[in-house]
């Protein structure tokens, strides 16, 4: 009898060969077409809608905690075609997450079990997500309400709940959306990348926190800070586990509790939210 397989630790997981010149090459131009239409472009737009909202707040004497922002704001005035717009975003959105994890197949080597984005331990991930989520969560919510109280956080307006029946399942999917596209990216594919150029683990983990930070600066300054300090703690979860899969499942259920139980705390708690 053969002796059972032992799971990979992390140091085989997470561990890359470094690339030639010419390899290298080719990677920093894959890295930076996979920025410019993912994670990347989206940073420059939030900087770019935060910015016009500091501008707005001076030109009108205001805190920014007068100035609004939306989750999953609604693509038309119909219902119906509001939510095909919706899942069509959705769907495309899932798409650029396909090409990076289609990008990062080698041949003899499964891109989804190299990352970690498989379900292979899911009982321990999803153990794993639900105390790394409220880990974060529940500070988060803290640091939005006090970035609210100190002006220096926008008001987020969410989706309302009882638009259609296909409201819920919509926010969840885009939930589940969310958290695909920046733990696949953020982590599995960043991680993969840089650490072929050389980078050491902490330059790592704090470039993508900072960008991650910098993908919500549209919030302000209370979604920067925290943010980017869920992206440290995102970034050694992984280094020390090796697997996306449990910080999928984790920004999920976050996202999920933002885009539900948001609109369900602002009915109740108008005054904070």
């Amino acid at each position: 009898m053969h002796p059972p397989k032992r799971p990979p630790v992390v140091s085989e997981v997470l561990s890359v060969s470094r690339v030639d010149g010419q390899t290298r090459k080719r990677l920093t131009w894959e890295v930076w077409i996979v920025l410019a239409i993912t994670v990347g472009q989206s940073a420059v737009y939030s900087i770019l809608s935060f910015t016009r909202s500091l501008i707005r707040a001076a030109q009108e004497n205001q805190t920014l905690a007068q100035q609004q922002t939306q989750l999953n704001p609604n693509r038309d005035a119909e219902a119906l075609w509001n939510a095909l717009y919706q899942f069509l975003n959705i769907f495309f959105g899932l798409a650029l997450v396909a090409l990076v994890i289609y990008l990062l197949w080698e041949p003899g080597s499964n891109a989804l079990r190299r990352i970690g984005l498989d379900f292979s331990r899911f009982g321990g991930d999803v153990a794993r997500a639900l105390l790394l989520g409220a880990a974060i969560g529940i500070p988060g919510l803290a640091l939005y309400v006090a970035g609210r109280a100190l002006g220096i956080t926008l008001q987020v307006s969410a989706s309302p709940l009882d638009a259609a029946w296909w409201t819920v399942p919509l926010l969840i999917l885009a939930a589940l959306r969310a958290g695909l596209t920046e733990e696949v990216i953020f982590l599995g594919y960043m991680f993969d990348r840089l650490r072929r150029f050389g980078w050491n683990w902490w330059a790592i983990i704090l470039t993508t926190a900072g960008l991650r930070a910098a993908y919500h600066a549209y919030q302000g300054f209370g979604a920067i800070v925290g943010n980017f300090a869920m992206g440290v703690v995102f970034g050694w979860c992984y280094r020390r586990w090796g697997r996306v899969m449990p910080l999928v499942i984790a920004h999920t259920l976050i996202d999920i509790v933002a885009f539900i139980g948001y609109p369900l705390a602002v009915t109740l708690f108008p005054g904070v939210f």
